[in-house]
């Protein structure tokens, strides 16, 4: 218990002590603090924020004056500038640092803005997620106290003309707080290395040094690491070696897909945490036991507009509409999903993040992430989530006594008519008709517009089964193995394409 109560900068300490206001209010405070920062940049000039500052519902006028942006039109039109080194473009002073983004679909990636302010917000949120587990019912407080293995992208970033550029997990560790340096692993050594594969090796002969408490990272690359342990000192599990291993701090993908094989790996049982840690800012995270989803950061350094996901919104490729609608934090409703809009404090504004979310609890600001606005299904009308694949998975999974690490999909033209094609990776045996079955019956639970169009349009469900190092091996090949990476659980276009051509290749 004594490691909860360390002593924090003041102006962590503060910001810990905020009062408890309705969400509505905390929001509203958060916006004017945005605002006000920002007011005298070009971006806060152009489009008149100290004018919304006088307004009386300055949330209304913000919307009103302030177009919705995805990263394309906001990096044309704003961020570019801040690359060249123009100060106060979109936030105070010059950008030192940027977020490298992107999915495996993406051809280059994305350079997202990191600020001190925005920094010291992430902090401020990652100690009260710490604090939280004070709600949490037999928490191991001597594993709190233990070493943090943070499986993340290296710390040795990319130097630009006036700036560096890497992974969030890279900046994030490369200007952790002092404080939090005795317990940081794998240390600065380590963390510096690119190569994904040399990193792994290192944390692996590193490993019976340490006593971790707390696993952080991606979920895939947690289970390779933990798998690569256990085979290189011949341990049957990895408490043999991590005896006061109790946390996993996980987040970026749903667990439930991989939680069957993760768990293979264990001596006893551990406490997950999730969390909604993007290039953008921390933006939820999970504060109590058994919750109904992750509580939403309002009264830190972020400002949340909720767009219904639906056709009056977004065209058939997840595009938002020019006069897309937004609601404000006491507008939603529960069990509809929404696609968010932030601003925040490194000159996100009105940004598209690409995530769908669901209000799982709206007294609590919980919600799950159900997708992404552009990795969804709907050939024919069936509005198939990610979250009602992972469940999906999950369920068969279960249900078969198999371990499935990743899975993909893809909309398809089939026999002259509409089908969906699934690859799912897993070492064990299986049988290909009782999976496929499982999962499209799962679907149709799970999904009445799936269950309507199984009898019409969508003809024919297509699986195949997989090696799981061969959805590494693609990720490897893409240049996107390890950090903050995620195999996308949706194909389309060109993507698609060269999956299936990969696919092909490495079964030869």
């Amino acid at each position: 218990m004594r490691f909860l109560e360390f002593n924090l900068p003041k102006s962590i300490a503060r910001a810990l002590s905020l009062p408890r206001n309705s969400p509505k209010r905390q929001q509203a405070k958060v916006l004017k603090k945005l605002l006000t920062k920002a007011r005298h940049t070009d971006f806060g000039k152009h489009f008149k924020f100290s004018e919304i500052l006088k307004s009386t519902d300055s949330s209304t006028e913000f919307r009103k004056l302030v177009p919705a942006f995805d990263y394309s039109s906001l990096y044309k039109a704003w961020w570019n500038l801040t690359l060249t080194g123009s100060e106060d473009v979109c936030w105070p002073g010059k950008i030192k640092y940027f977020a490298l983004s992107s999915g495996t679909s993406e051809a280059s990636s994305k350079y997202i803005p990191i600020t001190n302010d925005l920094m010291r917000g992430n902090r401020i949120v990652m100690v009260k997620q710490l604090l939280s587990l004070r709600n949490y019912e037999n928490i191991s407080f001597k594993s709190i106290g233990k070493g943090y293995l943070m499986l993340g992208g290296s710390t040795d970033l990319q130097k630009g003309p006036g700036y560096f550029a890497g992974d969030l997990s890279g900046i994030t560790a490369k200007k952790a707080p002092f404080w939090f340096s005795p317990f940081y692993k794998p240390g600065k050594k380590i963390a510096r290395t690119r190569d994904w594969n040399k990193k792994l090796e290192a944390i692996v002969e590193e490993a019976p040094n340490w006593d971790i408490g707390f696993l952080v990272g991606v979920p895939a690359w947690i289970q390779m690491c933990m798998e690569m342990i256990i085979e290189r000192y011949k341990l049957k599990h990895i408490h043999e070696i991590w005896p006061n291993l109790a946390f996993f701090c996980h987040g970026g993908v749903a667990f439930e897909p991989y939680k069957k094989g993760f768990e293979k790996f264990l001596g006893k049982p551990i406490t997950y945490i999730e969390t909604y840690l993007a290039s953008e800012g921390f933006l939820a995270y999970q504060d109590r036991q058994h919750p109904d989803g992750m509580k939403l950061v309002l009264n830190e350094h972020i400002f949340f507009e909720f767009v219904p996901f639906d056709e009056k919104n977004f065209d058939d490729d997840g595009n938002l509409h020019e006069h897309a609608t937004s609601l404000l934090i006491d507008e939603v409703t529960e069990d509809k999903d929404y696609a968010l809009l932030i601003s925040t404090s490194a000159g996100a504004w009105r940004y598209l993040i690409g995530d769908t979310i669901r209000f799982m609890n709206k007294e609590k600001s919980e919600i799950i992430i159900t997708g992404r606005t552009k990795h969804f299904l709907n050939l024919v009308g069936e509005h198939l989530s990610v979250d009602n694949m992972n469940k999906a998975i999950q369920v068969a999974s279960e249900k078969l006594n198999i371990s499935i690490t990743e899975f993909t999909v893809a909309g398809v033209p089939i026999n002259g008519s509409f089908g969906h094609h699934w690859f799912i990776g897993t070492d064990d045996k299986v049988d290909v008709v009782d999976l496929t079955t499982l999962i499209d019956n799962s679907l149709k639970e799970l999904n009445d517009d799936y269950l309507v169009e199984r009898k019409t349009a969508l003809k024919e469900i297509q699986l195949d089964v997989l090696p799981e190092k061969m959805f590494m091996e693609f990720m490897e090949k893409k240049g996107k193995l390890g950090g903050q990476h995620k195999f996308p659980r949706v194909m389309k276009g060109e993507l698609y394409e060269e999956w299936k051509a990969f696919v092909k290749t490495d079964l030869v």
